[in-house]
């Protein structure tokens, strides 16, 4: 399963989302949207929209730390 989660250092969702997947010993691929603008325009193309964090489970784009979306995709 590929996963890539969009973040920025002082967004304090996305340290969420990391430690949540962390927690549930889920590997994943961090791109600092900050730091790199080509992962800034990556995480608009496949979201839509501006917000971050933003997770690619596999095709499944969610938008922010939200764990029901999250629990689903993994389970996919």
């Amino acid at each position: 399963m590929a996963i890539t989660v969009y973040t920025a250092n002082w967004c304090a969702f996305c340290h969420a989302a990391k430690e949540y997947l962390d927690k549930l010993g889920v590997s994943y691929t961090e791109k600092d949207v900050e730091k790199d603008i080509a992962n800034a325009n990556e995480a608009i193309d496949k979201s839509g929209q501006m917000g971050i964090p933003v997770l690619d489970i596999d095709g499944t784009i969610i938008v922010g730390f939200d764990r029901p979306k999250i629990d689903a995709a993994l389970k996919k």
